[in-house]
C-alpha cells in the first residue's frame, strides 16, 4: 500500500564551449521532475525523467507549490536557440571596477536571474552627481580593496517622504560573509570604522548587509533615470508573472548596480536589483 509522489530536485549547469575562440559558457538552471515506484534493491525504482529550464518552461501566472506544476514542455528548437543566444560573443566589454561581490544562482530565468547574495559589510555616502560618489568612495577606500560593484539607491519622487531618509545613496562592499558563518554581515575593517563619519568623511557611514535573495535584470543603455525605471517596472512585471514576490515596500525606490570602472571603454554591466520576501520564492 506505499504510495510514493514525484520527486522534484532543483538544479544549474554551467557549460562552457572551449572549441570557440572566445570560449563562451552557457548558463541554466531548472527542476528535474522524477517518477517513481515502490521496488528495486533500494525499495524504490525510477521510471522516468523529465527536465524543465527556468529560461523557457515556466508557466506564466501559476503557483509557486507544487514546484512541477509550474512548468511545461516546449518545442525542442526554443530550448536549442536559447542555448545558441548564449553562445554570441560580447564584443568587447568594459573593464570592472574590482573583483566581484560574490553569489550563488539560484535561477537563471526569462530575462532575469535570481542569486543568493551574502551578508556583506560595506560603506555608503548620499550622493547629488555619480561621479561625486565615485570620488568620495574611492578615496575612502583606498587601501581597503573594495568589491564591485557599486549598489545605487534612488527613491521614488512619489514616494518621497520629509520625515525620513530619501537622499540617494551609493554603496560599496569591504568583506562579506563566508560560507558556513552564518547569514548576518561581517565585522567592518578597523580602518574603515576608524575614518567613517568623522571630518572630511562625515558623509560617509558603515553599511550593514544580511544574506538576501536578488532578482536581477541586466541593461545595456547608459544608466539614465529614465532607462534604469524602465529596467526597473520590466523586471517588476516578470517577476508577477512567474510567481515571486518583492520585499515589501521596495516599490518606493529602485535598486541599481555598475560594475564598470569609471570611463573605461567598452560593452558596460548594469543592473537593476529587487529583492524578494522571505517566501516569496522557492529557495
Amino acid at each position: 500500500n506505499l504510495k510514493i509522489s514525484e520527486l522534484v530536485t532543483r538544479w544549474t549547469l554551467r557549460v562552457t564551449a572551449k572549441v570557440l575562440p572566445w570560449k563562451p559558457t552557457a548558463v541554466f538552471s531548472g527542476i528535474s521532475v522524477y517518477n517513481v515506484k515502490p521496488g528495486g534493491k533500494e525499495g524504490v525504482e525510477i521510471t522516468g525523467q523529465t527536465d524543465y529550464w527556468d529560461s523557457i518552461n515556466i508557466k506564466p501566472n501559476t503557483p509557486l507549490s507544487p514546484p512541477q506544476n509550474q512548468y511545461q514542455k516546449v518545442p525542442t528548437n526554443i530550448a536549442v536557440q536559447d542555448f545558441l543566444n548564449q553562445l554570441k560573443p560580447e564584443g568587447f566589454t568594459a573593464a570592472a571596477a574590482a573583483p566581484e561581490l560574490p553569489y550563488l544562482l539560484l535561477r537563471r530565468g526569462d530575462g532575469y536571474e535570481l542569486r543568493r547574495y551574502p551578508g556583506f559589510i560595506g560603506i555608503e555616502t548620499p550622493y547629488v552627481r555619480r561621479d561625486y560618489g565615485f570620488g568620495s568612495l574611492g578615496a575612502f577606500t583606498k587601501g581597503m580593496d573594495p568589491l564591485a560593484p557599486s549598489i545605487m539607491k534612488v527613491w521614488n519622487e512619489d514616494d518621497l517622504n520629509e520625515e525620513e531618509p530619501n537622499d540617494k545613496t551609493m554603496t560599496w562592499p569591504l568583506k562579506f560573509t563566508n560560507p558556513g558563518e552564518g547569514t548576518d554581515a561581517p565585522d567592518p575593517p578597523a580602518s574603515a570604522v576608524e575614518k567613517a563619519g568623522d571630518g572630511q568623511w562625515k558623509s560617509i557611514s558603515i553599511a550593514r548587509t544580511p544574506e538576501r535573495v536578488i532578482a536581477v535584470r541586466t541593461f545595456e543603455d547608459a544608466a539614465m533615470a529614465p532607462v534604469v525605471r524602465n529596467a526597473d517596472r520590466e523586471l517588476r512585471e516578470i517577476l508577477k508573472t512567474d510567481g515571486l514576490t518583492p520585499s515589501e515596500g521596495s516599490e518606493k525606490f529602485v535598486v541599481f548596480s555598475q560594475y564598470d570602472a569609471v570611463h573605461s571603454m567598452g560593452k558596460r554591466r548594469s543592473e537593476v536589483w529587487i529583492e524578494l520576501a522571505d517566501g516569496g520564492h522557492p529557495f
